[in-house]
């Protein structure tokens, strides 16, 4: 019988049979359609921000959020990281796992919570890991929603030299270093049109350090090699049969807008939807018309319909 959730908004762990144990939150009724929220690269549960997963539960979805393997509470595994050359080179260790086996983490917490079937939500790499749930398990796909994703084609999603060169530098090492680095990067991808808000950044970077159950700088690079190992992932995603939204902004300086283009290209009836002046962040400005791009895209599948109304 699986494991019923426990207090909303509080750490959980699932132990899957591959030894990984995945933290998750629960939130919402436990009668409404299931949500799951999968976070980008480096990124825990908590980016997800209240006020976002608030606006889901308050639209009637059960919204679950997870930290993905090395990130957050979750099992940072022993492997080594890659070196910096070899994430330039695109040069995967062998040990390195793959968005497959993270896709997996995220069943696994859906095998533990007794959800069959869930709408997958993934913004960055956690798009990448929910087209991959799509993709492999289209049995537990009631819809898919990528954010700010692609493909992994080498010539889309391609990220701009200036953020590569972000990307580059010696990794913080005290939480006060691992805010000014996350205000840095945030800054330049955030897009032009929604400024951040630098105290409301600044807690969540603290807060992400703070959660950290291992050394994020090395998670963060095992992250950057999953996504390597794991290659063009076109082919995959023919095979998503799910009803699927991709939103994406027009000033991404980490994955350029080609890289949702492209999603759209590769996944059947794909909806696209591109918010100017968007780039690689979330702000709270963008809060309320996101999730209702998401919400309403979610409804219309249990409605039967395959689109979301573009107004």
């Amino acid at each position: 019988m699986p494991e019923t959730s426990g207090a909303e908004g509080v750490d959980q762990y699932a132990t899957l049979p591959s030894g990984i144990r995945i933290c998750f939150r629960d939130y919402g009724d436990k009668a409404d359609p299931a949500m799951l929220l999968v976070a980008g690269l480096g990124e825990d549960l908590t980016f997800w921000t209240d006020s976002f997963v608030g606006s889901l539960v308050t639209r009637g979805f059960r919204v679950v959020v997870i930290d993905n393997r090395d990130a957050g509470q979750s099992t940072f595994v022993a492997a080594p990281p890659p070196g910096l050359w070899r994430r330039i080179a695109g040069r995967p260790r062998g040990d390195a796992y793959a968005l497959a086996d993270m896709a997996r983490d995220g069943i696994g917490v859906l095998d533990h919570l007794g959800i069959s079937r869930v709408h997958l939500v993934g913004r960055s790499m956690g798009g990448m890991i929910a087209q991959t749930i799509a993709a492999t398990a289209p049995e537990r796909a009631l819809s898919l929603t990528s954010v700010y994703s692609t493909t992994g084609a080498r010539r889309v999603g391609r990220p701009a030299l200036s953020t590569v060169l972000l990307l580059a530098a010696p990794p913080a090492r005290s939480r006060t270093a691992a805010v000014r680095a996350h205000l840095r990067l945030t800054r330049h991808i955030a897009g032009v049109g929604h400024p951040i808000d630098d105290a409301a950044e600044a807690a969540v970077a603290a807060r992400g350090w703070d959660r950290s159950a291992g050394d994020p700088a090395a998670g963060t690079a095992r992250h950057i090699q999953a996504i390597q190992r794991s290659g063009d992932r076109t082919a995959r995603l023919s095979r998503v049969t799910a009803p699927t939204l991709v939103i994406n902004g027009d000033r991404d300086l980490l994955i350029s807008p080609s890289g949702g283009a492209a999603t759209v290209r590769a996944i059947r009836s794909a909806q696209h939807v591109v918010i100017p002046g968007m780039g690689h962040h979330l702000p709270e400005a963008l809060v309320g018309p996101i999730t209702t791009y998401i919400s309403q895209h979610a409804d219309r599948v249990g409605e039967g319909g395959n689109h979301v109304r573009i107004s």
